[in-house]
């Protein structure tokens, strides 16, 4: 009787807050799970009718039938006077096109502005992104699935709101007969782009040219990229092979790791004001915003001609303020030393590329290098795996206990933490 009332009054509690803090509260589980709650009382009983948030998964029923009628109650039961927000799509087996294009239309007729789609049916099945057309979506993420890349663009999009766009493992289809046109043109707010593990179908070249574009990362491809972004700002490139034609004059933060299992002449990439060639990011002098840069290079070759590459390299980083290196670059340092170029440093760390590896001692010739014309600057040296163990062994007992005793309590207050969600449930 005591744990009945218990329940009563948490439920009571719920029941009393305010629907804007419900809908907060159902916009964290899946809409299957906000319908669910109108059994509940009287009082829930339509508040789900009034989220602005859709999140719609297939797994979430036994037949695509099932999952096909949830849609349709859903959309038929909703308020049509609330916009909404965001949807979230996850979709396990193919649907059809027909229903896909319903949520689509009812997400843009209500002014959708978050919407983010993963596609994971099986083989020989295509996505159609070419139903894509809104005026008020402004963040849009799309997943194709992890056997192969079965979503495919069409020639342009009509997002003229969108500002953020990430795409991974999507077929791009890019018009490369027409040099004036490209994939992202008609998105003219688009300032953050992500593309990863995505299949570029453009034999001269994907072409990303946009005047707005502030943030750009490729990571785990193999294409040939050209980049007209006058207004970049932060770019990343990560274990990506192929060529790179970059125009970025005001670009101000560089993350830059190279493809590990890389033949010597694998990448040869050339930039107006970024230069990646045979594997080894190079820049040119006109970087001078250029503040912060992380680089990492896996020592491959280790011939004295790759040694004075990074040399090259890092001494046309004048202006930079934040700078983080991998450990294998600093062990190439100590057989190449010039005139420290970083006149403007904040902050150096080193960080080892590989968790497991043999040790790496810093000379007092390649701090000098680092730290000669910075001599404020913090310096950060981050340890291999196996000597964060090894040092941690030499904690004293007394402390280790103290540890001990503290994560204890933290796990009895996680624990006190579910036996409070289990009765509200």
């Amino acid at each position: 009787m005591g744990d009945r009332k218990k329940v009563n009054v948490e439920r009571d509690r719920l029941s009393s807050l305010g629907d804007d803090l419900i809908h907060k509260i159902l916009s964290l589980v899946s809409t299957k799970h906000a319908v669910e709650t109108s059994v509940l009382s009287s009082r829930w009983r339509y508040i789900w009718t009034s989220i602005s948030y859709l999140s719609l998964s297939s797994n979430d029923f036994c037949t695509l039938l099932k999952f096909s009628e949830f849609v349709t109650h859903v959309l038929s039961g909703r308020n049509n006077q609330i916009e909404v927000f965001s949807v979230e799509l996850t979709f396990h087996r193919k649907v059809s096109r027909a229903l896909f294009k319903r949520i689509l239309d009812y997400a843009f007729s209500h002014n959708v502005q978050q919407l983010n789609v993963t596609y994971l049916p099986g083989k020989k099945t295509k996505f159609p992104v070419s139903l894509f057309s809104s005026q008020s979506l402004k963040h849009l993420a799309l997943i194709g699935c992890i056997y192969g890349h079965f979503i495919t663009t069409p020639p342009t999009w009509e997002l003229p709101a969108l500002v953020t766009l990430s795409l991974y493992r999507v077929t791009l289809y890019d018009d490369y007969t027409n040099k004036c046109a490209s994939l992202f043109s008609n998105c003219a707010n688009l300032k953050n782009l992500t593309i990863k593990r995505c299949r570029m179908m453009a034999p001269n070249g994907f072409n990303v040219s946009h005047p707005g574009l502030t943030s750009l990362t490729f990571e785990d491809g193999c294409k040939r990229v050209n980049v007209d972004t006058p207004q970049l700002k932060n770019l990343t490139i990560k274990d990506w092979r192929g060529m790179h034609l970059i125009c970025a004059p005001i670009l101000s933060s560089l993350h830059y790791k190279d493809p590990y299992f890389i033949h010597r002449n694998d990448i040869e990439t050339f930039f107006d004001d970024v230069l990646v060639d045979n594997g080894l990011l190079q820049l040119s002098t006109h970087l001078l915003h250029l503040e912060k840069v992380e680089i990492c290079i896996h020592h491959l070759y280790g011939d004295k001609a790759y040694t004075h590459k990074i040399v090259c390299l890092l001494q046309k980083l004048h202006s930079v303020k934040s700078l983080t290196l991998n450990w294998e670059i600093i062990k190439l340092l100590t057989s190449s030393m010039v005139p420290s170029p970083f006149a403007n440093l904040e902050s150096v760390t080193i960080f080892p590329a590989f968790l497991e590896g043999p040790e790496v001692t810093i000379s007092s010739e390649v701090k000098n290098y680092l730290l000669d014309d910075s001599p404020n600057a913090t310096f950060t040296m981050i340890l291999h795996q196996r000597k964060i163990r090894k040092e941690l062994t030499r904690v004293p007992r007394s402390q280790l206990a103290k540890l001990q005793a503290r994560f204890s309590s933290l796990c009895a207050e996680a624990d006190n933490i579910m036996d409070d969600m289990m009765v509200l449930d």
